[in-house]
């Protein structure tokens, strides 16, 4: 897999986990809630993540919920409550 197929692949894994757990990362990207920066920075740090297999298994078996391992949980959870 080329690094922009596993870029574009993780970015969707991403924004699934942030969709399945009510937090919108373009929109709040859009809004500013999100920098540009963090964006990029998210992306790196799913990228280096080696459970990207489980994490696809968990979203296409709808299971709830971060998993631990999220590199990211914190800023999904901190969209999800600037957003409600």
């Amino acid at each position: 897999m080329s690094m922009t197929s596993k870029s574009s692949h993780r970015e969707v894994l991403m924004d699934r986990m942030a969709t399945r757990n009510g937090a919108d990362l373009d929109l709040a990207r859009q809004s500013g809630v999100v920098s540009g920066t963090e964006m990029v920075e998210a992306l790196v740090s799913c990228l280096g993540c080696s459970d990207a297999g489980d994490c696809e298994a968990r979203l296409d078996s709808d299971t709830e919920g971060l998993p631990d391992y999220c590199r990211n949980g914190l800023l999904i959870a901190r969209v999800k409550a600037l957003t409600l």
